[in-house]
């Protein structure tokens, strides 16, 4: 009884909720499918946001594909199902009061400001786009938090990462697990296939250095703000 499949016992997740929201002051939030197998229909969306609202659940995250839990793998099913985000549309039109937010499959800044700018949901969650791209943020930053109208270079930003990456290194935090989410730093990028492999040869090791990083940092040509 763990992940999707709790979407059949929705008065189970409601009492598991209510429990967390009495033993602790942080906020307490639950991501769900719009459905399961064949309990697939909007209705069954709204029942089970309704019934688990009971417990004050501070936001519903949802992502807008259902779970098929036989048949499917769990890499499968963030893939195959189809996307129905007017299923998720019309669940925070239906319950205004209720913090609704979106996700599945928004990979760009501009998708992300017409779910937003419409107030057709309360948020977007970015998932596997954060890992695949996380160049995307740069551009999450000047469109919602107010960052720099002149948008830096992948060059300049990865020359801030070294500062931030030795002082965690100081901390005796292995370089490999701050520098892992670069791997997709050059997605969509000529070039960055050979950005993956040197990564992988060199800051994925025990005894890699700050030294290991600046090395890193010629491969980038100063001007890729694209």
């Amino acid at each position: 009884n763990f992940g999707a499949c709790l979407m059949a016992t929705p008065e189970l997740v409601r009492d598991a909720v209510l429990a967390m929201r009495e033993s602790t002051i942080l906020p307490v939030t639950v991501k769900h499918r719009i459905g399961i197998d064949d309990q697939d229909q909007y209705e069954h969306l709204r029942d089970f946001v309704v019934t688990v609202s009971d417990s004050n659940c501070d936001r519903f995250i949802v992502h807008a594909r259902k779970a098929i839990l036989t048949g499917l793998s769990p890499k499968q099913n963030r893939q195959v199902p189809p996307l129905r985000y007017d299923m998720v549309h019309r669940l925070k039109k239906e319950l205004p009061d209720l913090a609704i937010e979106i996700n599945g499959g928004f990979l760009t800044g501009a998708e992300i400001e017409g779910q937003l700018e419409s107030k057709l949901v309360d948020g977007v969650m970015i998932g596997r786009a954060a890992y695949d791209n996380p160049f995307l943020f740069h551009d999450l930053d000047r469109r919602f938090l107010g960052g720099h109208e002149e948008p830096a270079s992948r060059f300049e930003v990865l020359s801030r990462m070294i500062d931030y990456c030795t002082s965690w290194m100081e901390k005796g935090v292995p370089l490999a697990h701050t520098t892992r989410s670069l791997i997709g730093f050059f997605c969509g990028i000529p070039g960055a296939r050979r950005w993956r492999q040197t990564l992988n040869e060199r800051l994925f090791r025990a005894e890699a250095t700050r030294d290991d990083l600046e090395k890193l940092l010629e491969l980038v040509p100063k001007d890729t703000s694209e």
